[in-house]
């Protein structure tokens, strides 16, 4: 069997990009960058104004002159007016472009207007550039805004809109075929004998890879007949770019993926994992490099691994950039026997310190998924233990 570390190393080794599509900016939100971005020009492209008030030179002020004739009013939006004798000020206002010639703001309430005239108090203190944002003091023209393999939220898509990006080059979503194997499966819309379940897993997994913006998802339901599943995951291969197994993988005698994956020419990566819930978890790389993730049927192990291997998986190639590894802290004593690695469900507190307190949440087995719901992830619990006192610092992953 494969040790947990060497499973998620193995996947990562199998796994390559599924290449680049171009989206109009009003679609590009959470997609995932795939080019540099750089500044259209300098930013700010122009000295701007921060403060309401009046243009000044400073060496007026300096002199001590304390009135100024106004010569006009420049708003935001409209080009530069200009300073041509001294003591001479313009009204300006928030964002506007400073005036040719002065160099100094003074704001709207240390002054006093009457009509042409404004006059600054005499307790106010002045200072050569203040209020002013320097042209280019942010970025220069050319310089990098954007690298490959971030998530685009609002802040890069205001970043991608000043930059003159009315499109945007990102990573393509795959298109990932969920599969759901068993004969006691029954559609959520179909009626229900007392001896089938309602297919769940199915669900859970599109809804997690929707929810993290991971792929274009298609979901099917096999039945236990090996001729007929083995058709339609040909088939299903031809048409996507990953397959997501769930139920089928283990030992019994109408476990009939593995076998079915290995006709299909599906080259075997691992099968088992040294871990609790999920050993039964299969990976493999198809004829045409398409990773296959054939995972336990059991809802908490379909979660657990769905989370643990499949999310990070497609992640890294979409050329998501990792994120740093959450650390919890136990919030109780936990006891283990198996030489396992134990996932454990939990709900996560965070305290005063802004220390994330971690409490558990174990379910009643594996096919306990009701109890999963409301709680924040599940911790990874290293093998080589009987018992995780309260205060051990464990990974997080939230589903």
């Amino acid at each position: 069997m494969t040790d947990v570390a060497d499973a998620e190393r193995l996947i990562a080794e199998s796994m390559t990009a599924f290449g680049e599509r171009t989206l109009p900016l009003s679609d590009a939100v959470d997609a995932v960058l795939s080019e540099e971005i750089v500044a259209e020009r300098d930013q700010p492209p122009f000295d701007r104004v921060t403060m309401d008030g009046i243009a000044i030179a400073f060496r007026d002020w300096h002199s001590g002159r304390r009135k100024f004739h106004v010569i006009g009013t420049q708003g935001a939006g409209i080009p530069a007016l200009s300073l041509s004798a001294a003591g001479q000020c313009v009204e300006i206002m928030t964002g506007a472009v400073l005036p040719e010639n002065a160099d100094s703001i003074v704001p709207v309430e240390r002054i006093t207007r009457v009509q042409d005239a404004a006059e600054i108090e005499d307790t106010a203190e002045i200072s050569l550039g203040q209020f002013i944002h320097p042209r280019g003091s942010d970025r220069k023209a050319g310089s990098p805004l954007l690298n490959p393999g971030i998530r685009l939220g609002p802040p890069e898509i205001a970043v991608l809109a000043s930059a003159g990006c009315a499109q945007v080059r990102a990573a393509a979503l795959p298109r990932v075929a969920v599969i759901s194997t068993g004969d006691e499966l029954v559609a959520v819309e179909d009626a229900l004998a007392d001896y089938q379940i309602r297919s769940s897993n199915d669900r859970a997994i599109e809804a997690s890879l929707i929810r993290h913006h991971l792929a274009r998802v298609t979901r099917s339901q096999l039945r236990d007949e090996r001729d007929n599943m083995l058709e339609a995951i040909r088939d299903l291969h031809d048409r996507s770019d990953v397959l997501i197994l769930s139920g089928g993988v283990s030992m019994g005698r109408y476990d009939f993926v593995p076998s079915v994956l290995e006709e299909l020419n599906v080259k075997l990566v691992f099968h088992r994992i040294e871990q609790r819930p999920g050993r039964p978890m299969l990976f493999g790389v198809s004829r045409d490099a398409k990773p296959v993730f054939a995972l336990p049927g059991n809802p908490v192990s379909t979660m657990v691994c769905l989370n643990r291997y499949v999310r990070p998986a497609l992640q890294q190639a979409l050329g998501l950039r990792p994120g740093s590894d959450e650390r919890v802290t136990l919030a109780t004593d936990v006891e283990f026997s198996a030489d396992l690695t134990y996932f454990l469900p939990v709900d996560v507190e965070w305290t005063n310190d802004g220390i994330g307190m971690a409490t558990p949440r174990p379910t009643n087995t594996s096919g306990d998924f009701v109890a999963l719901a409301g709680t924040d992830g599940f911790v990874e619990l290293p093998r080589g233990q009987n018992i995780y006192e309260q205060g051990t610092v464990v990974r997080l992953f939230r589903w």
